[in-house]
């Protein structure tokens, strides 16, 4: 979505009342999708994030589908790093009943989602806790991280941008990321289609620096083909590729 929404103009567009717009607009809000205004709304600046709860509520089927594609990719017995990201805790969720895994996080949140399930080995990365997310960075972060060499890094974005590009907010959080990216044999990115409409600051990286790529829609063309060149496996929920594949066949 770009630019601003007017409520007037889109119930004329879509010829419906302005209450029903006014509505969608409000449940958007909600969610910190948009932010309101008199009359209409914009989407969030790209220079601040969306707060984390509404970042946890919005599209929570698809980053289910996603964790669990994702976790599809990690066989029992592998050795993990799992970054800060409402998504990558859905990877979190989905492993909980994997065996012999070694997990090493900078999120609390997914440590605490792992908690309880013996079978598998957690660790948590020693720095400073960022209380708005439960989130783990500073340099000390990046040099505990950095005594690992594991099978599999999974990591987040805030936003893919049309070159490839993967952005966040947080330097600090950003650091940490090219870490775990940088420290693991294999490395998977989670994030759903939304990070396609966005944009944030911070270069974490490039989607050819990672092997495989698990998102809940068929990425823009131009995502498509960097994946392509650079050999990127694009993984979709198993309902959404078949409907890609049929519309392939036709």
């Amino acid at each position: 979505m770009q630019g601003r929404v007017d409520v007037d103009d889109w119930a004329v567009s879509f010829n419906v009342t302005k209450q029903t717009i006014r509505r969608d607009l409000n449940e958007r809000c909600d969610t910190g999708v948009l932010n309101r205004f008199h009359g209409g709304a914009v989407p969030p600046s790209g220079a601040v994030n969306v707060a984390y709860e509404a970042r946890r509520r919005s599209a929570p089927e698809e980053k289910s589908s996603i964790g669990t594609v994702a976790a599809s990719l990690v066989p029992d017995g592998a050795s993990i790093l799992i970054n800060i990201g409402t998504t990558t805790e859905q990877v979190a969720m989905a492993l909980r009943q994997r065996q012999g895994l070694m997990v090493i996080t900078n999120n609390i949140n997914v440590a605490n989602i792992l908690q309880g399930y013996a079978d598998n080995q957690i660790i948590i990365a020693s720095g400073v806790l960022r209380h708005s997310d439960g989130g783990i960075v500073g340099e000390q972060t990046v040099e505990f991280i950095r005594q690992f060499k594991v099978d599999y890094a999974i990591i987040g974005a805030s936003a893919i941008d049309a070159d490839g590009s993967l952005l966040d907010y947080d330097y600090r959080e950003v650091s940490v990321a090219r870490t775990i990216n940088e420290c693991a044999r294999k490395s998977i990115l989670v994030a759903d289609a939304s990070k396609f409409e966005r944009t944030a600051p911070v270069r974490i990286g490039h989607l050819s620096d990672l092997d495989h790529f698990v998102t809940d829609s068929k990425p823009p063309t131009k995502i498509r083909r960097i994946c392509e060149d650079a050999k990127v496996g694009v993984h979709l929920p198993p309902r959404v590729a078949s409907c890609v594949e049929h519309a392939s066949g036709n």
